[in-house]
């Protein structure tokens, strides 16, 4: 990797060099002057000729002027302060549009809105030009972009690394009802809020050998790679809300060193002219390349590889001083590892202090161990990822040779605690007895704090996952549960909501979601329980023109709205819901169930499946295909709707969860970590169905039993079962609504008389059902008839809506970031 000094700074002369910058005027005339300023000299054209997205680009530019004065002084107090901060590693940013964000954060939102309407615009028809970045699969990078958020609305110094993909997620549509992956051009008309930095690339390197070397007396290691990227930097402002405070997300493309060879190109081999150029700007293309080949796993290790090592180049060649002592780096440093996906970080900056900087092995270590923390989001082994130790030592050797060592020298702690027991060694080495390395391990073994994300899921992991780790770290694990910015997912997203808590209780409550706890004396305020239900109304109209002019989808007028908007995976459960959905079509079509006892419903799905997980995109093909049936049935008409908008995203989110009305969170007990859409509907007002799991725990202890309807088996229950033996066909038998259901799916219903098509679906949930959805139906349909008694009763349901309004502050992403400066970081604001 190249070691990158610390570039000369120029030493200013001129009077106006020293001055900080400023920002512009904040008023419309000068936003106005401004905004026609970056039209003409930024994009070249007067506001007569200019296209829509030039006057999406010039209002983009316009705003982050106002922010530059900002971060550009926030760059220069951190070099000179030097105070500790968070390098947040994190494989995903699924960051939504940005423009309302840097509006809302800098306070221009109404002087833009004013000068756009001064200069013939409408700033609604601007605003939706903006190309949402697809750079994450779901929770676990939105969580992320929550928490970057929080950082810098508390004054905490931060800098995100990720990477800058290409393509990010797939844009999803359907054909024929099944998902169709296609590339998501977000980058195709550029991106006005990222700076590219060329000049400040870091090499990063691959493959090839390692060789020893004396180095006066001392033997010391050396990677000698075959080849190597450019990781090249594109800087985002990260705004805090109304603080001054600006942090920066900096993400890495990937370039060829020499990425076109001209001699090869004049002799008319055009592919091979730029075939280095292909191969490197793979690396960052597309956001989890599909792993079920090996190519995709080893490009999935590159991408890993490629940017925590570009981070930590980045932070100790170029953020650091010149003449730093790395001794002090947890001083100035925690490396905040999101899930395993930048775990590789930890042999990396080993290999930086030692073969690079010179370090012994005994102090880089001691620095390591006091620089990385882990966060672990999933109880699912499948997804606690292990690499092939081939592949890594054909990738990376110098990496494994430090992973070896560094399990080794566990191992001798080990042996001195407990002896020889090889049960336990076995258990604990982070070399798996097949020879693959798992990450999982190596990152609590390093790592100085490891933390669930849940109360429930970190003692799952303390209990389950990584019992001999617990034992033998005592007080390094410990749990921060997830939370979610109000800025974006209430203020942004339910602007009526919004108005009315703050004509209610006043301002401030934004930056101290506790204070919602002096709504639940309104609950029982007949006028404000009608405001709170005109607002839920307004919210489910807007939806439904939403949907209308995006997918030509039709929300009837006075429906609940029943939502389960999450990633497609069999422990999320979608099939539950369904079976339901079924169920109930049956009861009214067989006659069993007169039409006017059902309350009607809209049933409103979002979810990807990943590309090469058959069996989920059979289940979206499945639901898309009761959908059909359904929604044109006149039997069932004004009754049952429903409705799967294809690309569901952060955009489309900030629609639907303010219209919710039931929060479908139903997930196998014991399998979700913790969630985010669980609390961002109940911030909402939406009601929560769902099982003991994840953070749905602490929303049904703070909302009250109540105001939650609790349904299905708990973790242990789940485990016992288990351990019993669980066959799910005596569950069917044991319901006649779900044998129906099953029976009706089977018969070719939904699939035009084909009972063959869904077949694989119903015969995974008859003859393994991993995930116990069938166990757990009879206690889903039971909650359910609570959920239709309490609709029923608009003036209940208003108010235990507005009662998980006030008692969800606690789910604010500043309250979890307050837990992880408290529990692991001890990074202080610098105000």
């Amino acid at each position: 990797m190249k070691n990158l000094s610390t570039p000369s700074r120029p030493q200013p002369t001129h009077p106006l060099a020293v001055a900080p910058v400023t920002a512009p005027e904040a008023t419309v005339d000068g936003f106005v002057e401004q905004f026609l300023r970056n039209l003409n000299n930024g994009r070249g054209v007067a506001l007569s000729a200019s296209t829509p997205n030039d006057r999406y680009f010039a209002l983009a530019a316009t705003v982050r002027d106002y922010l530059m004065a900002r971060w550009l002084e926030d760059v220069r107090r951190q070099r000179t302060a030097q105070s500790k901060g968070v390098a947040y590693l994190s494989a995903e940013y699924l960051l939504g549009r940005q423009l309302d964000n840097n509006l809302l954060a800098t306070g221009l939102t109404e002087i833009a809105g004013e000068a756009l309407a001064a200069c013939g615009l409408d700033i609604d028809e601007v605003r939706a030009l903006e190309i949402e970045p697809g750079l994450g699969n779901g929770g676990l990078g939105r969580l992320a972009a929550c928490f970057i958020d929080s950082l810098a609305t508390m004054g905490v110094p931060n800098i995100g690394y990720g990477i800058r993909y290409e393509y990010g997620i797939f844009r999803q549509t359907f054909v024929d009802g099944q998902q169709v992956e296609q590339a998501d051009s977000w980058l195709s008309l550029g991106s006005p809020w990222e700076f590219p930095h060329p000049e400040a690339a870091q090499t990063i390197s691959f493959g090839g050998h390692t060789e020893t070397y004396d180095d006066d007396g001392v033997v010391r290691s050396r990677w000698i790679p075959a080849w190597n990227v450019q990781a090249v930097p594109h800087n985002y402002m990260v705004p805090g809300y109304h603080n001054g405070r600006v942090n920066t997300l900096r993400l890495w493309s990937a370039q060829a060193t020499q990425g076109f060879d001209l001699r090869t190109f004049n002799s008319g081999d055009y592919q091979e002219a730029v075939r280095a150029q292909t191969y490197a700007e793979n690396i960052s293309k597309v956001l989890y390349p599909e792993d079920s080949t090996p190519q995709g796993k080893e490009l999935r290790l590159q991408q890993q590889y490629f940017f925590v090592a570009a981070s930590i180049s980045d932070f100790v060649n170029l953020i650091l001083p010149r003449d730093f002592d790395l001794t002090r780096l947890p001083e100035r440093v925690i490396f905040q590892l999101n899930d395993t996906h930048p775990v590789i970080g930890v042999p990396e900056l080993m290999r930086v202090l030692v073969d690079e900087k010179g370090l012994e092995w005994d102090a880089a270590w001691a620095i390591t161990r006091e620089c990385f923390a882990y966060t672990c989001h999933t109880l699912l082994p499948e997804a606690l990822e292990v690499w092939p130790s081939d592949l890594l030592g054909r990738l990376l050797p110098r990496h494994l040779e430090i992973i070896y060592r560094i399990n080794d020298e566990f191992l001798d702690e080990v042996r001195e605690r407990y002896g020889d027991d090889e049960d336990r060694i076995r258990r604990m080495s982070i070399i798996a007895p097949d020879g693959a390395v798992r990450m999982a391990f190596l990152a609590t073994v390093a790592g100085s704090k490891v933390n669930g994300v849940a109360e429930l899921h970190s003692q799952l992991l303390r209990e389950k996952v990584l019992p001999d780790f617990d034992e033998f770290f005592p007080g390094k694990f410990t749990n921060v549960t997830n939370g979610v910015t109000p800025r974006r997912f209430v203020k942004l997203a339910n602007p009526g909501l919004s108005r009315l808590i703050t004509d209610t209780i006043g301002p401030g409550w934004l930056t101290d979601l506790d204070r919602l706890r002096e709504l639940e004396p309104f609950a029982d305020d007949a006028s404000f329980r009608q405001a709170f239900a005109s607002v839920k109304a307004a919210n489910k109209r807007a939806l439904a023109k939403t949907l209308h002019a995006r997918d030509g989808l039709t929300v009837d007028d006075g429906h609940m709205l029943d939502v389960m908007v999450k990633r497609l995976h069999e422990y999320k459960r979608q099939t539950l819901k369904l079976l339901h959905i079924v169920s109930q079509y049956d009861a009214i079509v067989s006659g069993r169930v007169s039409p006017a006892e059902v309350t009607p419903r809209t049933f409103v799905f979002g979810a990807k499946a990943a590309p090469g997980y058959a069996m989920a995109k059979r289940i979206i093909h499945l639901i898309n295909a009761v959908g059909d049936v359904v929604n044109t049935d006149p039997r069932v008409e004004g009754r049952l709707a429903v409705l799967f908008p294809p690309n569901y995203n952060v955009t489309l989110a900030e629609r639907v969860v303010p219209a919710a009305d039931l929060s479908e969170q139903i997930s196998l007990a014991g399998k979700e970590a913790s969630g985010t859409g669980n609390m961002k509907f109940a911030l909402n007002g939406a009601l929560t169905i769902g099982t003991d799991d994840g953070a749905n725990v602490e929303i049904r202890q703070l909302v009250g039993d109540e105001n939650f309807f609790l349904f299905g088996m708990t973790e242990p229950e789940v485990a016992t079962l288990a351990e019993d033996g669980y066959h799910p066909i005596d569950f069917v038998r044991a319901d006649e609504n779900l044998q129906s259901a099953l029976d009706l799916i089977s018969s070719g219903a939904f699939s035009g008389g084909d009972g063959s098509v869904f077949e694989p679906v119903v015969s995974n949930l008859v003859h393994h059902d991993p995930f116990m959805a069938l166990a757990d139906f009879t206690s889903y349909a039971a909650a359910q008839q609570k959920v239709d008694a309490l609709y029923a009763d608009t003036e209940a349901w208003t108010r235990s809506a507005i009662l998980n309004v006030a008692r969800s502050g606690f789910f604010s992403s500043d309250r979890s970031m307050r837990d992880y400066i408290d529990r692991i970081w001890h990074t202080p604001p610098v105000r």
